[in-house]
């Protein structure tokens, strides 16, 4: 029997846990304001709101752009090698392998330009609650991210399973953005991304910054030697290296493209500069003026040797004396 006559309907899960999304936040702010300690950003009405609208834009741009990358996967459907079926064996390695995929994106993500200009309003926020889960952005199909999924359709999952384990892991990653829990049972820590190890990705403190890309399983971080802990000593700083200071969802959603475009069409430089700045990581510049995170770190260990070789920094040798010159000028934390 033909499979492709037999798809489930799978729910929308993003849109059947917004009740609980709601509640949840409800209650975190509850917590927070009730047993809050000077460790807990707590809420901040604008910011608050700013994540919520960048989730509605984000629900909306689905709505209108969503039937690009399921045509892609569709169409890339035809030409699969194998075809796994939906049972519950199925469902469960598409969703690991999903995860890997998901790692990579991020990592992606972090480390060129072109993506992060969408994925950056995620990071938009200084505070770190609930609701900073639903800052989504709005121009993810435009990145054309989506062809990291052809694999997983090639090798013979349905793009509809795709779908479906694709919002559970989004599902998934919302209560980690939460500073009400702390560190977990060692082995939850060990296999899964939690609300510790998601504090570290979204911290700007040096040493964390590219760190822990997971989305369920941060196996895949200890595997690639992007794992980071959350060090009780060194709390993280949430927000971006350099805040954008705007509350308006529309900046908050289109500043890094804005940005990108400018640089890349600077008068007087050559098409390689030019591409350099859309490809490259964020901080890249043509002329080594801005810093990025390799640079950041290697500051940062030139100005506290003590902490060379420590995770997520440079060993002493691994860059401080290319950055001495640059800390002579860059005032003492």
């Amino acid at each position: 029997m033909n499979l492709d006559q037999l798809i489930p309907n799978y729910p929308d899960v993003t849109q059947v846990a917004i009740p609980f999304f709601i509640i949840a936040i409800i209650a975190e702010l509850y917590l927070l304001k009730r047993f809050a300690d000077q460790r807990k950003a707590g809420f901040e009405t604008r910011d608050t709101l700013t994540s919520l609208l960048m989730g509605t834009g984000n629900v909306v741009s689905g709505l209108l752009f969503g039937f690009v990358a399921f045509g892609v996967l569709m169409w890339a459907w035809q030409f699969r090698i194998h075809d796994f079926g939906f049972s519950w064996w199925a469902v469960l390695l598409c969703f690991i392998l999903d995860d890997l995929r998901y790692y990579w994106y991020h990592r992606i993500a972090h480390r060129a330009r072109w993506v992060w200009a969408e994925h950056v309003n995620h990071h938009s926020s200084q505070h770190y609650n609930l609701s900073t889960a639903l800052r989504q952005s709005w121009t993810g199909t435009f990145t054309g991210m989506f062809i990291l999924r052809i694999p997983l359709v090639l090798i013979g999952f349905h793009p509809v399973m795709i779908a479906f384990v694709g919002g559970l892991n989004l599902v998934y990653q919302f209560w980690i953005h939460t500073e009400a829990i702390g560190r977990m049972w060692k082995p939850i820590e060990a296999i899964f991304n939690t609300p510790s190890h998601h504090r570290v990705h979204h911290a700007t403190n040096p040493r964390y910054l590219d760190a822990n890309y997971a989305g369920t399983l941060i196996i895949w971080d200890r595997m690639f030697g992007t794992f980071v802990p959350e060090l009780d000593e060194d709390m993280p700083r949430y927000g971006l290296v350099r805040n954008i200071g705007t509350f308006n969802p529309i900046k908050v959603a289109f500043h890094e493209w804005w940005a990108m475009f400018a640089d890349a069409s600077r008068p007087g430089l050559t098409l390689r500069e030019r591409l350099g700045y859309i490809v490259m990581p964020p901080g890249w510049s043509h002329d080594g003026s801005r810093a990025d995170t390799a640079r950041i770190k290697a500051d940062y260990v030139a100005r506290h040797p003590e902490e060379a070789g420590k995770p997520g920094l440079p060993g002493g040798s691994d860059g401080v004396n290319e950055a001495e010159a640059d800390v002579r000028r860059m005032p003492a934390e």
